[in-house]
């Protein structure tokens, strides 16, 4: 039996710029992140520590940032934890690569000669830790663009035979018209034909897993979410890999290490009493490690006057981050309809025409544009009954 623990794309050092003073709080949720991923990585007693890529940001980071990655990777070096790490397309191994400035493994503490940390780079793309009977290929370009996919020519690798074959790739599944512009990219049918026993991945910022005929794939995503919308990420994924009576089995299991928590919340604007109460019922759901993603919805009352980017504003200190979308429409004309030959009267029947034409086309414009015309509907109506109206 062999037990890794897989991660990717912890991004350490990232800017943040959208943030702006919640930034810095990130980037220590980011390395809380890989120093819990290490907890637990001791805490499971795994054979391995696998790193997809992407460990820093980019390759100009302090020497002292380097030196807390140091230290983190160190209490696994003194365990006899392996760990494989490969560079991303942030941290690429070019001329000014990280992995070139500092060698981790001596900063590490990890004994001369020995297997506990290695780095791999397109002059070593694979290790053979004989401690763990497997083979870890991890093929990886000295540019951010590949000029072809690292699996071309892995079925033809001499390595040294083991009872495990790894793989260790930071790359995109090939998605036809979505993918075209990625730097590096496999398909599935290259994962197939790979003989591999596990494919761990970075790249894509959410967990994931998937088999390609027989040979297991995942992503470990991102620890943390790098960006804020990004609620599949926080995790990292414990693998066992075992072999009963000549069969091997892949089991994958996801494991939360993130502190950034996710929260997608639908307001009925029909009873919203005014914008302090929405305040208030969101403040109950907030807190510094949650982002809230609201949504306002149904019919909006002409009464409720309400702004959201204030309501962003008020909670700001609460929360990592808020987004609200008023996605609420204004009332259609309700009673009586004034005469048609009055001014107030032509310009609602037209309207209404309008608006009713366009919610019975599938077109996105069209469904826009009604949206649109609710709004004329609503401010034309309180213009013509003599009422002020802000915009």
């Amino acid at each position: 039996m062999l037990r890794l623990l897989h991660t990717a794309d912890v991004h350490l050092g990232a800017r943040h710029a959208d943030l702006g003073e919640a930034a810095s709080a990130q980037r220590e949720r980011q390395f809380a992140a890989f120093a819990a991923s290490v907890d637990l990585a001791l805490a499971e007693k795994v054979d391995l520590f696998l790193v997809a890529g992407d460990l820093f940001d980019s390759n100009v980071q302090p020497r002292r940032s380097v030196e807390k990655v140091a230290v983190e990777l160190g209490r696994l070096v003194r365990a006899r934890v392996r760990s494989v790490i490969i560079p991303g397309t942030h941290d690429v191994y070019d001329r000014s690569s990280i992995y070139r400035a500092y060698d981790l493994a001596v900063l590490a503490g990890a004994p001369e000669g020995e297997d506990l940390l290695t780095v791999l780079s397109p002059n070593r793309p694979w290790v053979h830790l004989v401690a763990c009977d497997a083979v870890v290929h991890g093929p990886v370009f000295a540019t951010k663009r590949a000029p072809h996919s690292p699996l071309r020519d892995l079925a033809t690798v001499r390595a040294p035979d083991a009872t495990w074959r790894i793989g260790l790739l930071h790359a995109a599944i090939a998605i036809p018209g979505r993918t075209d512009g990625d730097e590096v990219v496999i398909s599935t049918d290259e994962i197939a034909g790979s003989g591999l026993d596990y494919l761990a991945l970075g790249h894509w910022h959410g967990a994931q897993v998937a088999k390609a005929r027989g040979v297991t794939y995942a992503y470990a995503g991102a620890p943390e979410p790098v960006a804020l919308d990004q609620d599949k990420a926080g995790k990292v994924l414990l693998v066992t890999l075992d072999q009963s009576a000549g069969k091997k089995t892949v089991a994958v299991e996801e494991r939360v290490v993130g502190k950034t928590t996710f929260e997608r919340i639908e307001v009925d604007a029909a009873a919203l009493e005014s914008q302090p109460a929405l305040i208030a019922r969101l403040r109950a759901a907030a807190n510094r490690d949650r982002v809230l993603d609201v949504r306002l919805i149904g019919v909006r009352p002409d009464s409720l006057d309400l702004d959201a980017a204030e309501v962003e504003e008020a909670l700001r200190g609460d929360v990592l981050r808020i987004r609200v979308r008023d996605q609420s429409h204004p009332p259609l004309t309700d009673g009586a309809l004034p005469p048609a030959e009055t001014i107030a009267g032509a310009f609602i029947r037209t309207v209404e025409e309008r608006i009713a034409a366009l919610e019975g086309s599938p077109d996105t414009a069209a469904a826009r544009e009604a949206e649109e015309l609710r709004d004329v509907l609503r401010l034309g109506r309180l213009l013509l009954a003599g009422k002020e109206v802000t915009l």
